[in-house]
């Protein structure tokens, strides 16, 4: 079996490194990859929006399955542009997707759907929005409708602030056409859980739960980015929690996609806030979390790839999904600077030391830790930074607090210039009602 995986970074490193665990896959593609990643796939210099380029490498190369993995390609309809030519591919179709690509519809079908979610308001005009936002209570939550790489979500402690963040997404085009709308919603307090579900839109097979940091910094400070680690499982999503949050937000999320003729066949992520009131829906992802599937999939013990068949075949409910029961921690190290201005093309030192890859001989290689890469290029042997997020050191552990200090004793073999991480994740215990993250 020869795949093909859309992406380039943490997220599609994990799930190339549980793809090959399967003994039927001969041949991983990745575009457009990195570094790590083609230590263990052909990497393809094809950017992962580009529709056309990826269906012809497909249909030229004869792929037997397609993983698109990034929201992007997903949201412009890159896996029904396989279908079209009989390629099999893994990921909600274009209509599907729009749960994530279209924060506005996704606040509609939960209106709808009586799905509990933050009360909001969606705006196109910038002077109705600063009008609505006079009579609002703060903090308040400003979010672009489109997709903005994880960082189109502002929190506003006051008026002034939110109608500076309306005007530059709006009128300034913050984040471009992703903030042509916007949606402003009430400030939910709580505490956060990643809920990811493998469906096929007609059964529905949760994961084990994960949290994520949002915040560059320590103590959830400073501005949002694509998440600086994740831990699994949560310390607050209980069994008892998960039944309640099934029954009454993600089966009937599926199912109201079923009736508005969007099924959805893939991954879906719930981003909830478990509030006084209960758990709330803060958003959808149409796909793998980043961090969040760097922590997941190593706790999978059942084939990715007959997953992804089953569910693209529509035979969910023939596959029995087991999950490791010991916890697990990453770690994210970034560039300095990230997620705003920062430099790239440091040498990475350490990580010969910690390896994924059993083949190597590598007597240091520890099972229990996982290095993905997120943002590096591999040149005569040697990792340079190449992105804003660098790696992923995840560990596995009998118990949370375990996983969390392996992995930051991991941490402290690799270095390169300028090289950032927060010292928290997954040590500060939830106890009570926090503020909400993102």
């Amino acid at each position: 079996m020869k795949v093909l995986v859309v992406g380039g970074g943490g997220r599609e490193h994990a799930i190339i490194w549980k793809i090959k665990q399967n003994p039927t896959v001969e041949k991983v593609y990745c575009a457009p990859g990195n570094g790590g990643i083609s230590e263990l796939a052909e990497c393809v210099p094809i950017k992962a929006t580009d529709i056309d380029g990826m269906v012809e490498f497909a249909k030229s190369n004869q792929m037997d399955l397609v993983v698109v993995s990034p929201d992007d390609p997903l949201g412009a309809g890159m896996v029904d542009a396989l279908q079209e030519i009989g390629i099999r591919a893994f990921g909600p179709v274009k209509a599907a997707a729009e749960i994530e690509s279209s924060k506005a519809f996704a606040k509609w079908l939960m209106k709808k759907y009586n799905i509990p979610t933050a009360e909001y308001e969606v705006f196109d005009d910038c002077e109705k929005a600063i009008e609505y936002l006079k009579k609002c209570r703060y903090p308040i939550v400003i979010k672009a409708d489109g997709l903005a790489a994880g960082k189109g979500v502002v929190i506003a402690e006051d008026f002034d602030r939110a109608s500076e963040v309306v005007r530059d997404m709006i009128e300034n085009r913050m984040f471009g056409e992703a903030g042509r709308k916007v949606v402003i919603e009430e400030f939910l307090k709580g505490t956060e859980v990643s809920a990811l579900v493998f469906t096929d839109g007609k059964t529905i097979e949760p994961m084990v739960s994960a949290q994520d940091h949002k915040k560059v910094f320590d103590n959830d400070l400073g501005p949002n980015t694509g998440g600086m680690g994740a831990f699994s499982p949560s310390r607050v999503y209980t069994p008892e929690l998960a039944e309640l949050c099934m029954e009454r937000i993600i089966t009937p999320t599926v199912e109201a996609m079923n009736k508005e003729g969007r099924t959805f066949k893939g991954v879906l992520y719930c981003g909830l806030i478990i509030t006084e009131e209960g758990p709330k829906v803060l958003e959808f992802n149409a796909r793998f979390g980043d961090p969040e599937t760097q922590v997941i999939l190593p706790r999978l013990k059942t084939d990715l790839v007959d997953i992804f068949n089953a569910i693209i075949d529509e035979r969910l409910d023939q596959i029995n999904i087991e999950w490791d029961e010991r916890a697990a921690a990453c770690v994210i190290l970034a560039s300095g600077g990230y997620p705003g201005k920062y430099e790239i093309g440091y040498e990475i030192k350490g990580i010969d030391v910690i390896t994924n890859k059993k083949d190597k001989g590598n007597t240091d290689m520890n099972e229990d830790v996982l290095i993905f890469h997120a943002g590096t290029r591999l040149e005569n042997g040697k990792y340079y930074t190449s992105g804003g997020r660098v790696l992923g050191v995840t560990a596995l552990g009998g118990n949370l607090e375990s996983a969390v200090e392996k992995a930051y004793k991991e941490v402290e073999k690799i270095h390169f210039h300028n090289m950032h991480y927060r010292k928290d994740i997954g040590r500060k215990k939830e106890s009570g009602i926090f503020e909400r993250t993102i």
